[in-house]
């Protein structure tokens, strides 16, 4: 959502790149880019080969503060935890705010695309027509204390990869999601230096939060490894979260 940067880097990557702005929690922006994806496939006349809704938010640990690709939403005086210690419970704006993105962000996103990738030209002697990379989390396997939206949000992504796989398989569109534990971004730039010790704790090798380019190398390889369909990977360094920090 930050268009600035956006398109800084769709300049930087040249005219093979197109940026386009999305607020993936509403449906007719997502509608709308769609159908500029659409315009901007038919002009190259190049295949539309797959799609990566990576956009998210969550809560990491008891942080009060959302962040969704450098746009900042405060709740005030509203913990993480679905119930806190003067047993309020978490409130539906939280809730709705992490699952709109997490969840049905990628759910809506997806299923505007996937028209397109079905009716393209397969390719290859197995007639692929292209890829669905999502984004889960190690929370949705160990979600911490404070964690229970965005486990939920990204549980969800992780279960729905096989049955997505099988919907689409007779398309030959594939399924691959990434499970990443703690990976440099500008969610978890907003993690104390106390949090961010506390979770290296948790990490075997190596024991550093992932890179950017170590997520990307791992979605290249989705790409152009057509043995990959319906499975969820964690990419964590065989980190396994505790309870709490």
């Amino acid at each position: 959502m930050n268009e600035e940067l956006g398109g800084a880097l769709a300049k930087d990557l040249g005219s093979a790149t197109r940026f386009m702005p999305c607020d993936v929690s509403n449906t007719d922006s997502i509608a709308n880019t769609v159908k500029a994806i659409a315009t901007w496939v038919k002009e190259t006349g190049k295949p539309l080969g797959g799609v990566i809704p990576a956009a998210g938010v969550g809560r990491p640990g008891l942080v009060s503060r959302l962040l969704h690709l450098g746009w900042q939403v405060h709740y005030s005086n509203v913990s993480c935890q679905i119930l806190d210690r003067n047993l309020d419970p978490l409130s539906l704006d939280a809730i709705d705010f992490v699952v709109n993105i997490n969840l049905r962000g990628t759910l809506d996103l997806v299923r505007q695309v996937l028209p397109l990738l079905a009716s393209s030209a397969p390719d290859g002697p197995d007639g692929e027509r292209g890829i669905v990379v999502m984004v889960a989390s190690a929370a949705a396997f160990e979600g911490q204390m404070g964690q229970v939206v965005y486990a939920a949000s990204k549980g969800a992504v992780a279960s729905m990869t096989l049955p997505m796989a099988r919907d689409l398989s007779r398309f030959g569109i594939r399924v691959v999601t990434i499970a990443p534990s703690m990976f440099d971004s500008a969610m978890t730039a907003v993690m104390s230096d106390k949090v961010k010790q506390g979770l290296q704790k948790a990490m075997e090798f190596p024991t550093r939060a992932g890179k950017p380019e170590e997520f990307s190398s791992l979605v290249k390889q989705a790409i152009e490894n057509i043995m990959l369909n319906g499975v969820v990977i964690r990419l964590d360094g065989a980190t396994r979260m505790p309870s709490k920090l």
